[in-house]
């Protein structure tokens, strides 16, 4: 692990040992990836990706990175890991393996493949450590140039931190916002737009972040005059090198093969984004990538043979070995006992790691083969039991898929036989002990996850006063959320100086500041990324997009990044990040769009809620705060200027989340709906009234989770019929609820006809005056089609309309 860099002298025998002990982290580090190629190529790790030829520069990086700082990086960050202290040799090896145990692959226990980081910013109860007393990296995703939007707000958690005074518990998360968050990307992936986005961004909010591009001029197999302008990022991104009086970033270009020029270039980056809290980018130059992009393929494909023999030349650890022989730091044979020693220590650890990950299978392996003989001594199909039995116990390194197969197939063969039960509780057991190594941690499972919070109704004067806009509650409830908690802020297009779109934030940024109700640019992505590394970091973001079709801009992000978080980290981060949107009906297609189906798909880890008035949305907003996991709030767009009740209680009255409401009771059919639909759906139901249909009206109110009680399925024990509308396209969010509803929740025993679903067209909402009419559900939708669903019933009673 190397020392963090101060300002004491060193005698050159303190520098001595320095350098050689970052030589022997480089080599360990190269070691580990030549040997990680070889266990992928006979087949005892599926896939590697290593971070050999970008050593040197991540040694001099972890040099200025400080207990509290964050890394936002990808896959070739494996020797900074190692120098930091957070990547051990087996640990390495663990991640290449799949270990699914945490203790043996802190990074995310098998669920991600190796090379992807993490650091624990979680107690195993969920509450948070102390940040600043840690090293600390962000969760790795695969996507390239994917981390660009958590590094933004990552580092913008400092400035608020050092801006905003009286945050709650500030001393678990930073010390006067001192802290870094540095990046790393290669240099094909700055050619994303995400990578450009979040430049800009910086930029604009001066914020302490150090963006490292490791250049080795390659995209896999696509040269750099392929990727970008010039071939080189910091040629063009000079307009935005910081001038006198103006913002911007320190831009640095640097050699990755010379130690000590990287040293002082990532000192001075370091000096000016901690102290000043201005972006820095290093441009890191002339790379290596000895063995290519990963083990699916060999470089010698697409470079020459003038290429291959200068990478060769100016490999940064041959370079470093120079370096070290030319100042008397240590001899070529010194040099060599170093590389002999650490080849050892690899191979020990590469053993230790696959003996930890294989010899439990090996041990689950033999105990079923006993259980498999003593079952076949009972059963007719003795010899096919003990066949089974026998090629199962010669795989000398074994899946827990290959035990569970076996098991499965025999079952069969002992069905009608008394071994039947004992074999049958196996698998179920191990099904379920196994299955709960790949599948926890979807959502929080800490004690402030949303089921935590209690339900609170909103409390009336008992004299009723007149109802106001929707939009004032929602003010009011974010006036009192903003007074509670001084770690809450809220930032959007528009959402600041104008109070929003909508006026719900009207006034709140004069009584709060421009860093807690801020406005932003037009970028959605980073809008979601600045939310994202603000509540790694403790802060509680809301982040503001302006219309539900615009989330559209963020979703790979939100699904890619934040819906996977706790999941990919078994529950050692989390990003309680609240994303508020309005959407459903106004005009248009980019201004009343639902496409509600892509996005429960696309973000499961996240919770969706749909509430259908603002007291609804307010309520969980109050309710999100009291918990630790990120949630999707659609209000509804028509719905601001549409009177409700004024309630006393603002920020303490909370929707629950998972649960339904019946907004009205009936006997004839289930009408199951969200959102702005509902007041169609209800005034529908006037209407079926007169006709002699009485309908139960349920607000599904939350999508992700959907009716834990199984209401919905206790009112068709009721009714016998089930509609779904929906403003979702045919097939949308509405094929979703009737699979939870007729599958999840047995929906289908109590049902005396199909179950049926009425929604928006397949195209999208026209803008005209009638588009909306001729492109959603109407009234007369609704009615006509709950009136043919009766008629179907009793046609003598309900005759055809048509």
């Amino acid at each position: 692990m190397i020392k963090e860099k101060n300002n004491t002298a060193l005698t050159f025998e303190d520098f001595k040992t320095e350098v050689l002990n970052d030589y022997k982290i480089a080599i360990k580090s190269r070691e580990c990836s030549l040997l990680g190629r070889k266990e992928v190529l006979t087949g005892k790790a599926k896939f590697g990706i290593f971070g050999d030829g970008k050593e040197v520069p991540q040694l001099a990086m972890a040099k200025f990175f400080k207990n509290g700082d964050f890394r936002s990086g990808y896959y070739r960050d494996q020797t900074f890991m190692m120098a930091i202290g957070q990547l051990t040799i087996q640990q390495f090896f663990a991640g290449l393996y799949g270990h699914t145990d945490i203790a043996h692959e802190p990074m995310s226990a098998g669920r991600q493949m190796g090379g992807h980081f993490v650091t624990h910013s979680l107690n195993d109860d969920g509450t948070w450590k102390n940040l600043t007393k840690q090293k600390n990296s962000s969760a790795d995703i695969s996507p390239t140039a994917a981390q660009m939007p958590r590094l933004l707000g990552l580092a913008q958690a400092s400035k608020i931190y050092r801006e905003v005074p009286g945050i709650n518990n500030k001393s678990n998360f930073s010390i006067n916002g001192n802290e870094i968050a540095w990046g790393t990307i290669g240099n094909a992936s700055t050619t994303e737009g995400v990578f450009f986005e979040t430049i800009n961004a910086a930029g604009v909010l001066q914020v302490p972040l150090i963006l490292s591009v490791w250049d080795d001029e390659y995209g896999i197999s696509v040269h750099a005059k392929h990727q970008t302008t010039k071939e080189s990022i910091s040629e063009i991104l000079k307009g935005y090198q910081r001038e006198e009086e103006t913002n911007g970033f320190e831009i640095f270009k640097v050699k990755g093969w010379d130690y000590a020029d990287l040293i002082a270039t990532y000192e001075r980056a370091a000096d000016i984004a901690r102290e000043k809290h201005i972006p820095v980018l290093i441009h890191v130059e002339e790379l290596t990538q000895p063995q290519g992009h990963s083990s699916s393929g060999s470089h010698e494909r697409y470079k020459n043979s003038a290429r291959l023999a200068w990478e060769k030349d100016f490999d940064c650890l041959r370079q470093m070995k120079l370096w070290m022989i030319a100042i008397n730091i240590a001899s070529p044979e010194e040099i060599e006992a170093i590389d002999i020693q650490t080849r050892k220590e690899v191979l020990e650890g590469k053993k230790a790691a696959w003996d930890a990950f294989i010899e439990p299978i090996i041990e689950e392996q033999k105990e079923f083969v006993s259980l498999l003989q003593k079952i076949a001594t009972l059963s007719k199909n003795k010899e096919a039991i003990l066949k089974y039995a026998a090629d199962l116990g010669s795989i000398k390194t074994p899946l827990k898929k290959e035990i569970l197969v076996t098991a499965r197939k025999i079952l069969r063969l002992v069905i009608h036989e008394s071994g039947k039960a004992e074999l049958s509780n196996w698998i179920t057991s191990y099904t379920n002990k196994t299955e709960q190594k790949f599948g926890s941690h979807l959502f929080s499972e800490s004690y402030s996850n949303v089921f935590s919070v209690k339900e609170v109704s909103p409390v009336y004067p008992t004299n009723a006063i007149e109802d106001t806009d929707g939009r004032m509650i929602l003010r009011d409830n974010f006036d009192a959320i903003f007074t509670k908690y001084p770690e809450a802020l809220i930032f959007g297009e528009d959402a600041g100086n104008i109070g929003d779109v909508n006026q719900g934030l009207e006034g709140l940024q004069e009584k709060y500041g421009e860093l807690r109700v801020a406005d932003v640019g037009i970028r959605e992505t980073t809008i979601i990324g600045q939310g994202i590394g603000m509540a790694l970091r403790g802060l509680r973001p809301i982040a503001e997009i302006q219309y539900l079709d615009y989330l559209l801009y963020a979703i790979q992000i939100l699904s890619d990044d934040l819906a996977t978080l706790q999941y990919r980290t078994v529950g050692k981060q989390k990003a309680p990040l609240i994303i508020r949107t309005r959407g459903h009906r106004l005009e248009g297609i980019w201004h009343s769009g639902s496409p509600m189906g892509m996005i429960i798909n696309a973000l499961r880890g996240i919770h969706i809620l749909v509430p259908r008035n603002m007291t609804k949305a307010a309520g969980f907003y109050n309710t999100l705060m009291e918990s630790d996991e990120p949630a999707l709030v659609i209000e509804c767009l028509n719905g601001y200027r549409l009177k409700e009740k004024m309630p006393l209680n603002f920020g303490e009255f909370k929707t629950p989340i998972g649960v339904v409401e019946i907004l009205k009771e009936g006997t004839d059919i289930t009408l199951v709906s969200y959102g702005s639909t509902l007041r169609l759906v209800e005034q529908a139901a006037k209407e079926l009234l007169g006709s002699g249909i009485n309908c139960e009206i349920i607000d599904i109110q939350s999508l992700l989770p959907f009716d834990i009680n199984h209401d919905i399925a206790k009112s068709i024990t009721k009714t016998n019929r089930l509609l779904v509308i929906d403003e979702d396209v045919p097939g949308g969010a509405s094929a979703f609820i009737l699979q939870q509803i007729v599958e999840n929740q047995n929906g289908y025993n109590y049902l005396d006809s199909k179950p049926q679903t009425l929604t928006a067209k397949a195209h999208r909402p026209a803008y005209g005056s009638d588009g909306d009419y001729f492109s959603k559900p109407s009234i007369e939708d609704i009615f006509e089609k709950v009136y043919a669903m009766m008629n179907e019933v009793n046609p003598s009673k309900y005759p055809n309309l048509y």
